[in-house]
């Protein structure tokens, strides 16, 4: 039951911004937002990520964030407060990743011992700067994420956030996989 409660709640998050725009289609954003508070709350009590806990107080950051943009949309009626919702998400990832690397073990390298729990000094170095590129990522993401929110129609805003962004986590994913097994085997 726990595994397909986290499921759902991923492709909730996942289908966000699909089910944004055609929710204003239909709904006022004040009634939205009580859905996005609903799903800021139920993420905040049955999403349990060791990487999550490792930056303490980052959920309650999350949580506060969420439940603000849901409010602030909530008591304007506005959109605002709902697309702001996928740049959250992204300054988190952006957080967890650059703590990581202050704080290590990064998260790649976190990842990567899985796989490889006597990860030589080598690995430790490659996973971090992985781990930048990421970091990186989530900057660029950020930004073309908050241009979207204030300069693109809702369209736009939904074409990026809920399906490109998602495009290129896959690519740079798919890539660095590719390198890993083509580039690093073979040297």
């Amino acid at each position: 039951m726990a595994l397909l409660l986290k499921i759902t709640i991923a492709v909730v998050v996942l289908l966000y911004p699909i089910a944004i725009y055609f929710g204003l289609h239909y709904l006022e954003p004040k009634h939205l937002a009580l859905t996005l508070a609903a799903l800021v709350i139920v993420r905040a009590l049955f999403t349990n990520s060791d990487l999550l806990k490792a930056v303490k107080g980052l959920w309650i950051i999350i949580f506060i964030a969420g439940l603000s943009l849901a409010g602030f949309s909530y008591f304007d009626n506005s959109q605002l407060g709902l697309k702001l919702y996928p740049v959250v998400i992204s300054l988190s990832f952006l957080t967890i990743f650059s703590y990581s690397l202050v704080k290590p073990p990064s998260v790649i390298e976190r990842l990567a011992r899985l796989q490889e729990p006597d990860l030589p000094p080598e690995g430790v170095t490659y996973t971090r700067n992985v781990t930048m590129v990421w970091c990186g990522f989530f900057i660029i993401n950020i930004g073309i994420s908050l241009y979207t929110v204030f300069y693109a129609s809702t369209a736009i805003w939904t074409l990026y956030n809920g399906l490109i962004s998602y495009i290129l986590m896959g690519v740079l994913f798919a890539s660095e996989l590719l390198y890993r097994k083509l580039v690093l085997k073979k040297g």
